[in-house]
């Protein structure tokens, strides 16, 4: 039986060298097609004061998560 290559804990994506690629692309990747696709939605329905803050809480909550793993990355 081979090793996994990417193992997924605490939603964070670890992979063999601990490069984290995979999981700052699978980051990156959901808030740009998802979140902020959503938010484009809502975008007329409320001031754009209250938009900027909800790019803000949605966006940096999401890269927040569990960032002290990518602490040291290249």
């Amino acid at each position: 039986m081979q090793p996994a290559g990417v193992v997924r804990d605490l939603r964070v994506l670890l992979d063999n060298p601990l490069t984290m690629k995979q999981h700052v692309n699978r980051v990156a990747s959901s808030c740009f097609f998802f979140h902020l696709r959503r938010l484009r939605q809502i975008k007329r329905h409320v001031i754009p004061e209250a938009t900027n803050q909800l790019v803000a809480a949605v966006i940096f909550g999401r890269l927040d998560y569990c960032n002290s793993v990518l602490a040291g990355l290249p």
